[in-house]
């Protein structure tokens, strides 16, 4: 369905009728959204408000995934009660989104997460560009003052599916358990994936030209109050690259 068209949510809840929502869709093209504010927002943040609404009108949990994004990174290493404060449109739209969720749902829980990567068929992520390109014998420029939370998909959907299970409502960050920079994690793949890491360039984030959107220097989240309420641990970098490894043999 298209989360932005009202009519086509409201057919599709009809008719399935679920007890809980994972909202998981999202433009998350950061540059996109600077680009062309007006898209972002009807899909991050009209989309959200289309899927919160009927979730009420059936009496659905709802829960909405959203970003380390909506951080200034100025600090890093953010808890739930650190101010959201975004540099970017992306942010912004899916902060909004959080408000929205907040305000109207009964029954909600909000899982911000951070990087995400893993096997794709045909959306590609940061740890399958740097595989592929050094595969090529290519080389790579990668920041090494940007650090984040990188968040293996499989390990995110095991702990959301344990948070609907475990009925846990409000705001948790569900995320990588390392703070890294791009630059260490680029060269974590390298090392996982048995590839050349010599072919890494280091460069700073005020080197880089192509970025149209402003990113936070450091969105790294704490992951200490989820994993208080769930027994799926949250995976370091190099566990969470060997585990992608296995999946792929």
């Amino acid at each position: 369905m298209d989360i932005t068209k009202e009519s086509d949510v409201r057919r599709v809840f009809n008719s399935f009728k679920p007890d809980v929502v994972i909202h998981a869709a999202a433009e998350t093209n950061v540059d996109r959204c600077e680009v062309d504010k007006k898209h972002a927002w009807r899909v991050n943040v009209g989309g959200t408000k289309n899927i919160a609404d009927m979730s009420n009108v059936i009496n659905a949990r709802m829960l909405y995934v959203s970003t380390d994004y909506v951080f200034s990174g100025e600090q890093g290493l953010y808890t739930e009660r650190d101010d959201p404060n975004p540099v970017n449109h992306y942010g912004s739209t899916k902060l909004e989104g959080e408000r929205y969720v907040i305000k109207t749902c009964k029954d909600y829980a909000i899982a911000r997460t951070s990087v995400l990567y893993g096997h794709h068929p045909s959306k590609s992520n940061f740890v399958e560009w740097v595989i592929q390109t050094l595969r090529e014998n290519e080389p790579i420029s990668v920041v090494d003052d940007h650090y984040n939370s990188p968040t293996l998909a499989g390990n995110l959907a095991e702990a959301i599916l344990e948070m609907i299970q475990k009925n846990l409502n409000g705001l948790y960050h569900v995320a990588g358990s390392e703070r890294i920079t791009r630059f260490d994690f680029a060269i974590q793949v390298a090392k996982n994936f048995d590839l050349d890491s010599s072919l890494i360039k280091r460069v700073r984030m005020s080197e880089l030209g192509a970025w149209v959107a402003k990113r936070p220097r450091d969105s790294s989240l704490r992951v200490d109050k989820i994993q208080k309420q769930i027994k799926t641990k949250l995976l370091d970098v190099n566990n969470a690259l060997e585990r992608m490894k296995r999946e792929a043999a």
